[in-house]
């Protein structure tokens, strides 16, 4: 038994459920590692740059030196320095996340589960749109958090800029709890400003541990400045405090930090510290802030849900005496385990051995093997409790977002939401033996990443794979390729264009068929309206005074949505439409749920002939980091790519290009840009919304999709 089995059950109190998450190369998995190297959980610190970083355990990672899935792990920690909390050992259950907005769901599912986050940033780049990315999906499951701003060392790091980046771009107010002395080549470490203490890092691997000395004279000054910045942004969360502060009184350390800690869990306030991972500075003081100021789950104290078919909400508390519930966050296939279902025990414990219910599919599960994961190693553990992040053997219809309860008091917790894929590309197997193999793989790959999808387009016979952008899918068919054996021809890239209406319009659709003996009656009315973005599809029932029975109703929805599935304009799907069902008539004999979702579907075809049918695109937003001598290449490249320019910003001596743009238009950029830079610009795209396409492009689309139709 390993020295986590026997120490893993901590007071409750003393756990933190904490996630890393942050831009790509903000400095994440090297953050996690010193942070596995100080807690004790690894014996040497493995580097991202030399393909050894614990948390990145897949080949792929390793490989191009970037997180692609969330790895979890547990360590404790003993504080470093003067707590106001008992001195003890801690339990950390982390949860490093990528940073790439193609693995955007990785970051999403981790957000669901955790109490607290730390959000690490680059001092030199500030924050950045990934950046703001995560911050809004932790803001949607109110996660407490941390700010830590790395690569303090790095040419033209800038704390101040960075905390005003942080105040204004992630709209909070931040605590800045430390004081940089010097910055790039000339940083030294960091002054407390709450101890008034200074902490020095020497230069080197082997010097890990700080040296407390008091602060030097040329930061006095200032140290107390912002000490009284801080002491000020903190008393106004706490009426007590803030009496002292006008009273001009000296507030306790200790009382300064448990008022702190309570407005950083109401989400008040947010800590900022500094430092950097790679030269192993400013790790203990972040360490320290984790066990200080972020929640235990006794600080959340309970969780809500419902009753599945019922309104009312009921809690559950979030303690091993309750019943038992927890969240399936994250599926995962292992080589020699098979099926490894994450999940985080909220209430009560869970036995290997024992059965589960699944409140979500209303089915029972039973659990063969619980462990206790550190990346891609596991632990076998006979039992897990309230508060911890598990991996379970044995579930088998148990899906990402899915509630497991005690079945005497089911509950269903809030699920996860993911985004829709935005891109797509055929992929066919290479031989007739890989053709069996690669419908498993696939199946198997979309069961770990529900922002992974695959259909079969009927008319060409071809299976498309949709993802969140052209690495997403690269890494999917590699890992297709070295996990399961198949080898498969992959075609271009597609956008994945919508279909909608523009205006208000009416159908009617009659399905009637006599071929001797018993014929076929359907009849209905249809009114169809635009919604606004990203609403999605709506069926209502207007019907009055029978005339289309109950039972026919939902064969009409079912008609209509799979037509809607379909597209009429250029056959992809239709989203943001309400369709209503207003009126219609049947025949006593022969009218069946067959010929009423037949009527559905012709009422559809009938409305959306006159409603203004329209593309729709995929529009990105792109931010572009270059020397000030390519800018005006780089927004003339934009402009020729139908980008429209959002604005320019200046950090140090680079410029930063913000931009929306199809995503139709910016397949290898990245490749292009790095040509046009000497490889010295960067770029980063996210998702934005969806917009429509003009109309000679809609015209030239609609001509190549029926070309490949009669091939």
């Amino acid at each position: 038994m390993s020295d986590i089995s026997k120490t893993r059950q901590v007071p409750l109190e003393r756990i933190r459920n904490i996630g890393i998450i942050a831009h790509i190369d903000a400095g994440k998995t090297t953050t996690t590692e010193r942070i596995l190297f100080y807690t004790g959980r690894n014996y040497k610190i493995g580097e991202v740059h030399a393909g050894a970083a614990t948390m990145d355990w897949m080949a792929q990672e390793q490989e191009r030196g970037i997180t692609i899935v969330s790895a979890a792990t547990t360590c404790f920690w003993e504080p470093y320095f003067e707590t106001a909390l008992p001195k003890a050992r801690y339990r950390f259950n982390i949860i490093d996340t990528p940073g790439h907005v193609d693995f955007t769901a990785e970051v999403e599912r981790s957000l669901r589960v955790l109490d607290g986050g730390i959000t690490v940033l680059d001092a030199s780049e500030g924050v950045q749109s990934q950046s703001e990315t995560v911050w809004r999906q932790a803001d949607k499951y109110n996660v407490p958090r941390i700010c830590f701003v790395n690569k303090m060392d790095k040419l033209g790091a800038d704390f101040n800029a960075t905390v005003e980046d942080i105040r204004v771009k992630f709209g909070v107010t931040p605590a800045v709890m430390v004081l940089p002395m010097g910055a790039e080549n000339f940083f030294d470490g960091v002054i407390d400003l709450i101890s008034r203490k200074a902490y020095f890092w020497e230069d080197h691997e082997a010097a890990t541990e700080p040296e407390i000395k008091d602060i030097p004279e040329e930061y006095k000054e200032k140290a107390e400045v912002e000490r009284l910045k801080l002491v000020e942004a903190i008393a106004e969360t706490d009426d007590v405090l803030m009496e002292k502060f006008f009273a001009e009184e000296e507030i306790a350390i200790n009382d300064l930090k448990a008022a702190l800690r309570k407005a950083v869990i109401d989400y008040k306030l947010v800590p900022i510290f500094a430092g950097s991972s790679l030269k192993n500075t400013g790790i203990q003081p972040l360490l320290d802030a984790v066990v200080e100021y972020l929640p235990s789950p006794t600080d959340i104290d309970h969780i809500e849900g419902h009753i599945k078919g019922k309104e009312e909400v009921v809690q559950r508390r979030l303690v091993p005496e309750e019943k038992f519930c927890g969240l399936a966050f994250k599926i995962q296939t292992d080589p020699h385990v098979g099926k490894l279902t994450y999940f985080r025990v909220y209430s009560g414990s869970i036995k290997a051995g024992s059965y589960v219910y699944n409140s979500s599919k209303d089915v029972k599960e039973r659990v063969g093997r619980l462990l206790l994961m550190h990346a891609n190693d596991r632990e076998d553990v006979t039992e897990a409790f309230a508060g911890e992040i598990i991996a379970v053997v044995g579930l088998r219809d148990t899906k990402t977002g899915d509630t497991l309860s005690d079945e005497s008091e089911p509950i269903i917790l809030e699920g996860i939401t993911f985004a829709d894929p935005v891109i797509s590309l055929a992929i066919e197997p290479k031989t007739k033996s890989d053709q069996e193999k690669m419908g498993m793989a696939l199946a198997k790959l979309s069961e770990e990443d529900p922002t992974f999808n695959i259909k079969v387009d009927h008319e060409t016979g071809q299976t498309i794979i949709g993802g969140m952008g052209e690495l997403h899918l690269e890494i999917i068919v590699d890992r297709m390729k070295r996990e399961f054996k198949v080898e498969a021809d992959v075609g271009k890239p597609q956008v994945a264009y919508r279909e909608t209406i523009t205006k208000l319009a009416e159908g009617e659709g009659k399905y009637i068929k006599q071929s001797g003996g018993r014929g076929q009656y359907g009849h209905v009315f249809l009114k169809i309206e635009p919604k606004d973005r990203g609403t999605g599809y709506e069926f209502v029932n207007a019907i009055t005074g029978g005339s289309v029975p109950r039972e026919y109703i939902e064969p009409v929805n079912k008609g209509v949505k799979e037509s809607v599935d379909r597209g009429f304009l250029a056959g992809y799907p239709m989203v943001d439409i309400k369709v209503t069902l207003y009126d219609g008539s049947y025949h006593d004999v022969d009218s069946s749920e067959l010929s009423f979702k037949m009527a559905g579907s012709l009422g559809m075809r009938e409305a959306v002939a006159l409603a203004g049918m329209v593309l729709i695109e995929p529009i990105m937003k792109v931010e572009v980091s270059t020397p000030e001598e390519f800018m005006g290449d780089i927004i003339g490249d934009l402009g020729s790519r139908r980008a429209q320019i959002q604005g320019t910003n200046t950090r140090g001596t680079v410029v930063i290009i913000t931009a929306l743009a199809p995503l139709s238009e910016m397949q290898g950029y990245v490749t292009n840009l790095r040509g046009m830079t000497q490889g010295r610009a960067s770029s980063v795209m996210l998702p934005s919304h969806y917009e429509e396409v003009p109309k000679n492009i809609t015209e030239k689309i609609v001509e190549d999709r029926k070309g490949i139709k009669r091939r």
